[in-house]
């Protein structure tokens, strides 16, 4: 929604952002409008969530766009309007940073862990990443350039197993499409995305703890609505936030 700024909006504002460092800009007369968030696709149940909780609030209208760190840190690059980029893992965000297009200093919200995604009831008795490498198992992992395939690769290595995937898919959520579709057997996935599908439930593995991925969040330099893109960090890291990543899985800093 757009409102109207007022008094009882500014104090709001300044509530929320009472707790941001020092590198923080006060909200002044830029909160309301719109915002832009590019986001990490297992990024999506969480964020949608906190964008309705941070809307009622503020009077913001949030859009969202969720894909693959990689696709959008290159988006960003080559000039995508955005206000807020949060990645799945720190290479992404280093990616945007390094052209100059970080507003602020990337801070680490959430972690995030992987598991063995299978169909509900395990069917096949999965239990460990060894379990996936028999002749006729079809597994789906991301590509090793974003971020779930790259914690993928470490958890199989750390593991010793050599795996080779039947499909790479480009973020977290293509791959678990397909387990719920039945196109593959399993698909390493993170802990969050098995939680939030119905179809399908996740099998912990040792190995993952050696993989974790910290989520970087930023204010883009050529946000249109930096007031609020700096509110809205601030409401990822506040109480309310966390426990909203808490109860989808995801591990707070």
């Amino acid at each position: 929604m757009r409102t109207t700024l007022a008094a009882v909006g500014v104090l709001a504002v300044l509530l929320v952002t009472g707790c941001a460092d020092d590198r923080a800009e006060p909200p002044g007369d830029g909160i309301g409008g719109e915002l832009t968030v590019f986001a990490a696709a297992s990024l999506t149940e969480s964020f949608t969530r906190i964008g309705e909780d941070f809307e009622a609030a503020q009077g913001v209208k949030v859009v969202f766009s969720f894909a693959g760190s990689s696709a959008l840190a290159a988006q960003i690059n080559q000039g995508a309007p955005a206000d807020v980029f949060a990645a799945a893992a720190p290479a992404p965000m280093a990616t945007v940073v390094e052209a100059g297009n970080a507003a602020d200093e990337p801070v680490t919200f959430v972690r995030n862990q992987l598991v063995i995604a299978v169909p509900k009831g395990n069917p096949d008795g999965v239990t460990s990443l060894r379990d996936l490498t028999g002749p006729d198992r079809k597994v789906a992992l991301c590509a090793e350039q974003v971020p779930c395939g790259a914690a993928a690769r470490a958890a199989l290595e750390a593991a010793g197993v050599a795996l080779t995937p039947v499909t790479l898919t480009q973020d977290v959520k293509a791959a678990m499409a397909q387990v719920r579709l039945g196109e593959v057997d399993a698909a390493l996935v993170y802990r969050t995305d098995a939680r939030a599908a119905a179809e399908v439930e996740g099998v912990e593995f040792p190995e993952s703890a050696g993989a974790i991925n910290d989520y970087p969040v930023v204010v883009l330099t050529d946000a249109a609505n930096p007031a609020a893109a700096r509110a809205f960090v601030e409401h990822l890291r506040s109480k309310a936030g966390r426990a909203v990543f808490t109860a989808a899985g995801f591990q707070v800093p």
